[in-house]
């Protein structure tokens, strides 16, 4: 209650509420009863440490962390809110980002630092054990654009493509892609 009080008094039905010591996430559950009571179209960004948790009480797992339990409330949550409510108003999705390193390799040398050895290690600059996603949203960050826009993925001709915000940005990370998947994306004519 003191939660959705505060953002009532501190912010409009349209604003972003960040809590940077998130815990079990209970600014996301208020963000979420508020815009169901009230129509509103808030948006929350909770930051959170991933610090593992030492009871092995909670979800019962003894290797999950703070951040863990913050998403399990969320899910928990919105789940609740659309059980009571009897026409649900909310888009109740979420997505989770972790901060870490770039997904490229450092390949950036003088001319006079490049020996025969170095290229095989340039046949690709990806990082091993990135995904798609993760290459996805790292050009997303790269280009300034925002995380909260609608996305999708798909087949065409074998090929994983991912469409952000219906379609002003379409790309395909496969490492063979055939003339057909480029023409196809090309008559969807991205921005």
């Amino acid at each position: 209650k003191l939660l959705k009080q505060i953002i009532t008094v501190g912010a409009g039905k349209d604003a972003i509420i960040m809590d940077f010591f998130s815990g079990s996430a209970s600014t996301a559950d208020a963000v979420m009863q508020l815009n169901e009571s009230d129509g509103g179209h808030r948006k929350y960004m909770m930051v959170q440490v991933e610090e593992k948790i030492d009871n092995e009480g909670y979800l019962n797992s003894k290797d999950k962390t703070i951040a863990d339990i913050g998403i399990e409330r969320i899910k928990r949550a919105a789940e609740k809110i659309k059980a009571e409510t009897n026409e649900v108003h909310s888009d109740f999705g979420f997505r989770v980002f972790k901060v870490d390193e770039s997904n490229m390799n450092d390949v950036y040398y003088a001319a006079g630092d490049y020996t025969q050895d170095m290229l095989s290690m340039m046949e690709t600059n990806v990082k091993d054990g990135r995904t798609d996603l993760d290459l996805l949203f790292g050009c997303l960050l790269e280009w300034g654009l925002p995380l909260s826009l609608p996305y999708k993925s798909e087949q065409i001709d074998g090929c994983t493509v991912h469409t952000y915000n219906d379609g002003d940005l379409i790309a395909c990370f496969d490492e063979s892609i055939p003339d057909s998947v480029i023409r196809e994306v090309a008559k969807r004519q991205p921005l």
